[in-house]
């Protein structure tokens, strides 16, 4: 390895101010990695949000057709 080479330090970005990882407490640290974990966590819900509602949806959409054809059924057998 040259001796010129930058070795890059990991960084974090909290409320507009860049910290260098190394600089930090572990206290620090761990809840960094909690905020992270949260992060994850609150995409991960918004998606399973999304799903739940998307099937709700299909399914309310199957159980409307449903009475539709019931409807229709009935409306035949009075003929």
């Amino acid at each position: 390895m040259d001796s010129n080479t930058e070795t890059k330090s990991e960084t974090v970005l909290i409320n507009g101010v860049e910290h260098n990882v190394e600089d930090l407490s572990a206290e620090q640290r761990t809840l960094i990695s909690h905020v992270a974990d949260l992060d994850n966590k609150v995409r991960q819900v918004g998606f399973n949000y999304d799903q739940t509602v998307g099937a709700r949806n299909h399914f309310m959409a199957l159980l409307n057709a449903s009475f539709e054809q019931s409807k229709e059924a009935e409306a035949e057998a009075e003929k």
